[in-house]
C-alpha cells in the first residue's frame, strides 16, 4: 500500500530534503512551496499525513491545517521556527498532532511521522492484528470502540483525530485511576516526556470541547491538579 505524504514549505532546499527521506522510506511524497499550490493539493487529492510549515509566503499553517480538517483527520505535523508556547498551543488547538521546531534533523522528522502513521494506520483498518479482539468501553454514555476506531457520545458519533483517540482510550482502559501527564505523553506519542505538558492539555481541551464538557464539572475527563488526568468510575 502506498502512503502519501504532503510536505509543504518554502524552504525548497529543506523541502528538497525531507522529500528525499521520506521517499527512501518508501513513501510518496507531494511537494508544496506556498499555500496556495498546497490548498489545491488538498483539493484534488487524499493523504496519509502532513507536514506544514507555518510561515508561508502566501499563507499559514494553521490556515491550511483548518483546511486539511475540513476533509480529513489524517496526523498533521507542524514546522516551524517558532518557540514560543502560545504557537504551539494554537498548532495543536486547531487539530495538528504534532509540532517540530526548526532546525532539526530530517532523521526526527522521518521518527516522528512514522509514530503518527503507526497509530493513523492501525485505527483505520490498514494494520490490523488478527489476535487481538476488538474491544470497547461504554461509560456513562459515551461508547468507544478499538477494533472500529469509532466513538459515540449518546449515539451520536464524535470525529476525533487519531491522537485525541488514543488519549482517551488510554483514559478509558485506566478509568478510576490518575494517569500522569508524562505516562500519558510517554503512551501516546512513543516519546520520552520532557516538558511537554502544554501539548498534552492543548489535546486534552480538544477533546472536552468535542465530549462537550462543562468547565468547571466536566463529566469525563476530570484534572487532578499536579498529578495527571483519570474518567472516574
Amino acid at each position: 500500500m502506498s502512503i502519501h505524504i504532503l510536505v509543504v514549505d518554502d524552504e525548497k532546499e529543506l523541502a528538497d530534503v525531507l522529500e528525499l527521506y521520506l521517499m527512501n522510506d518508501g513513501y510518496t511524497v507531494h511537494k508544496c512551496y506556498t499555500g496556495a499550490e498546497a490548498l489545491d493539493c488538498i483539493a484534488q487529492a487524499d493523504f496519509d499525513l502532513a507536514l506544514l510549515d507555518v510561515m508561508l509566503p502566501d499563507a499559514d499553517g494553521f490556515q491550511i491545517c483548518k483546511k486539511i480538517r475540513e476533509k480529513s483527520y489524517c496526523p498533521v505535523i507542524m514546522l516551524t521556527a517558532r518557540t514560543a508556547d502560545q504557537d504551539k498551543i494554537m498548532g495543536l488547538t486547531i487539530g495538528a498532532d504534532d509540532y517540530i521546531t526548526k532546525p532539526f534533523n530530517p532523521l526526527e522528522v522521518v521518527a516522528r511521522v512514522k509514530t503518527q502513521l503507526r497509530r493513523y494506520l492501525h485505527y483505520n483498518g490498514a494494520v490490523s492484528k488478527p489476535e487481538e479482539p476488538a474491544c470497547a468501553y461504554d461509560i456513562r454514555g459515551l461508547t468507544i470502540n478499538r477494533g472500529s476506531h469509532k466513538c459515540f457520545l449518546f449515539g451520536k458519533e464524535l470525529q476525533l483525530t487519531p491522537t485525541e483517540f488514543s488519549i482517551l482510550w488510554y483514559l478509558c482502559e485506566r478509568q478510576g485511576t490518575v494517569v500522569p501527564s508524562e505516562e500519558l505523553f510517554e503512551a501516546v506519542w512513543g516519546e520520552k516526556f520532557l516538558n511537554s505538558s502544554n501539548t498534552v492539555m492543548a489535546h486534552i481541551g480538544r477533546l472536552r470541547e468535542k465530549l462537550r464538557e462543562p468547565a468547571r464539572n466536566p463529566r469525563f475527563i476530570k484534572t487532578v491538579w499536579g498529578v495527571g488526568y483519570t474518567i472516574e468510575k
